[in-house]
């Protein structure tokens, strides 16, 4: 038992809190702090990795953290992308709003991976979906922000709500709400339970028809969504669906369900990255494909495999997110057109993104190619291995895309640092398809250069980028896969990386030699360049119903119940009136009589009362001798 665990989540969340009064001018302030605390939080993480401690406390019905081998492996992943994403944030110089909030959502993850129970876990899940609220509509005077940041905020909570049925089914089929004792709950409650996790899972993770509030998260900061993308948000549902695949695999269904969720987004979503001219939109569709791995893994108990991608998928994203942070501020542009030699023009920036990208195209001998082939080797069903193959050859394309735009020479006609560009992949997440790919004037740089600051932590997230892999070797493997609680993960063979290694080179270079606006780089036209029009159907199908149910509810209790209740009234009163007149006259005749006599007795009542010591002696033999009678009659 060690309750300095608490301090783990809370040291952030508290810290954050304080922060967020700081106004801009005290900037320098809010970063020293943030970084001090993201710093200090880092120790913490690893010293509960090494330590493995856990504590409880009876908040509602006896709640409590832990950490073990898979939740470990989060802690310090959760806290190095914070540290990485506010060293980043450093060159920028926000407000103190901005840290408190980086802050307190670093806090609200922690809790959530260290939860035992459902009560503590739902916390940490909603902080963890206001914060993202708040994060993406950070630049609240401008409304389009505000109103994606509610559209994601709605999307995942639409979702979150199957947590709150998984709490109810739980405590109903008496297995109390510890996260160990779900998979022994009886059915249909156990069934219920799974439903609600998958539910809400699926919701935070932007998976299947979910996935498009991802695309609005995008008008946010860079520095949120590397840190939303990375190490937060977006894989929290996938690292749920891991810590409870014991609970999916005893239903049958919701394991065949979650597995073949993530192999369809990882297929599709990466169809949609490739469809993206705006980097930000492709690294978010990109990240809904990545993520379909993660849960993929969940499916099918590949529990190695899925911790191990969520790791270099953690260092992949946020230094590709933190590189596209980098040139928009430089450059002002989202746009890939407008980023044409981008890279040539910071050559560190694009070294890291190269890095970056290749890893995620799942080139040889970089991470994501190892880790990605070990959630493979744990799929037995050969439709399901078919389609996310595929979906990890579909990575490559993606990936390539943005290397050989960035690497592109700049075009002498509009050249790299535009700020104009326009078109509809950049506003693909609204469903109506147009949009800018500019940035705004809190993100472009007058200087038009990169903060050192900003350079700082892309070298150390490259270096985990390209090497984390090594996981996969043989000899490391086993206790990889000993660590995060899944022994029997079977390795990896030579012809098994080959076979996805080479294809995905293959596709890379093919990406790189192929000119922009041809045929093999479709932008965002069609149904992929729209993100497959998720958003229109969810309005379409769900949103606009649900508003005319709420607009017809609304109207019913106006007009049918209230004037019910008002008329209810009205009668009440009327026949209180009606009641009342012949009677009233009588009753007020009968209480003014009644008044009038106690007034009287009153007077007769102070008559003895003459303040004369001799009258009061004269009254009290008087009353002793009718006392004496009295006693002497009834005697």
């Amino acid at each position: 038992m060690s309750p300095s665990l608490w301090l783990l989540p809370a040291l952030p969340a508290v810290a954050g809190a304080l922060l967020i009064p700081v106004r801009r001018a005290a900037a320098a302030l809010s970063v020293a702090v943030s970084i001090a605390v993201a710093a200090a939080t880092l120790g913490l993480a690893v010293h509960a990795a090494v330590t493995r401690p856990s504590a409880t406390a009876r908040l509602i019905f006896g709640e409590g953290l832990a950490v073990d081998g898979l939740s470990a492996v989060m802690v310090v992943t959760v806290a190095a992308v914070g540290l990485a994403v506010l060293v980043f944030a450093a060159g920028e110089r926000r407000s103190g709003r901005f840290h408190g909030l980086m802050l307190i959502f670093l806090g609200a993850m922690l809790a959530t991976v260290t939860a035992t129970d459902l009560v503590l876990l739902l916390m940490g899940w909603e902080v963890i979906g206001a914060m993202s609220y708040a994060l993406i509509g950070y630049r609240w005077r401008d409304r389009e922000h505000v109103r994606s940041g509610a559209v994601a905020f709605v999307t995942t909570r639409a979702g979150d709500l199957g947590l709150y049925v998984a709490c109810g089914a739980a405590l109903a089929g008496g297995g109390g709400l510890a996260l160990a004792g779900l998979p022994g709950l009886p059915p249909p409650w156990r069934d219920l339970v799974a439903g609600g996790v998958v539910l809400a899972a699926l919701g935070k993770s932007a998976q299947g028809p979910f996935a498009f509030w991802l695309s609005r998260a995008m008008v946010g900061p860079s520095p949120v969504s590397a840190f939303l993308h990375a190490a937060t948000m977006v894989v929290a549902g996938a690292y749920l669906l891991m810590r409870l695949h014991a609970l999916l695999a005893v239903t049958g269904w919701a394991a065949a369900v979650v597995a073949w969720t993530g192999a369809v987004t990882a297929l599709l979503l990466g169809l949609v990255a490739v469809a993206q001219r705006d980097l930000k939109q492709l690294l978010a569709a990109s990240t809904c494909a990545q993520v379909g791995f993660m849960v993929l893994a969940a499916g099918v108990s590949a529990v190695s495999g899925g911790a191990a991608h969520l790791v270099a998928h953690a260092a992949v994203k946020s230094l590709l997110f933190l590189a596209a942070g980098a040139w928009l501020a430089a450059l002002g542009t989202k746009d890939l057109a407008g980023l044409h030699g981008a890279a040539r023009r910071f050559p560190l920036v694009g070294v890291v993104f190269a890095v970056g990208a290749a890893a995620l195209a799942g080139v040889p001998p970089l991470s994501l190619w190892v880790t990605k082939d070990a959630v493979l080797a744990g799929v037995g069903q050969p439709g399901l291995r078919v389609v996310a193959f595929a979906a990890g050859l579909v990575a490559a394309l993606y990936a390539g895309k943005a290397l050989a735009e960035v690497w592109r020479p700049a075009d002498t006609a509009t050249g790299a640092g535009t700020v104009t560009a326009t078109g509809a992949g950049a506003g693909a997440g609204t469903g109506a398809g147009t949009g800018t790919a500019t940035a705004t004037g809190a993100e472009r740089r007058a200087s038009g250069g990169v903060a050192g600051a900003e350079l700082l932590p892309l070298p150390v997230l490259a270096l985990v980028a390209a090497g984390f892999g090594v996981v996969g070797l043989p000899a490391v493997h086993g206790w990889w896969s000993r660590l995060v609680g899944d022994p029997g993960a079977p390795g990896l063979t030579a012809g098994e990386l080959a076979l996805s290694g080479i294809p995905a080179l293959a596709l890379v270079t093919a990406a790189i030699a192929v000119r922009p606006g041809t045929s093999a780089f479709p932008y965002a036209g069609g149904v992929f360049g729209r993100w497959l029009g998720l958003e229109r159907v969810a309005r379409g199908v769900v949103w606009g119903p649900l508003l005319g149910a709420a607009r017809w509810v609304a109207w019913f209790d106006e007009r049918v119940v209230q004037g019910a209740v008002e008329a209810v009234a009205r009668a009440g009163l009327g026949a209180a009136r009606l009641a009342g007149s012949p009677f009233e006259a009588g009753l007020d005749d009968l209480v003014r009589r009644a008044g009038g006599a106690v007034r009287r007795l009153g007077g007769l009542a102070r008559r003895p009362q003459t303040g004369q010591v001799h009258t009061y002696f004269a009254q009290a033999v008087v009353a002793l001798v009718v006392l004496a009678v009295v006693f002497a009659i009834v005697r």
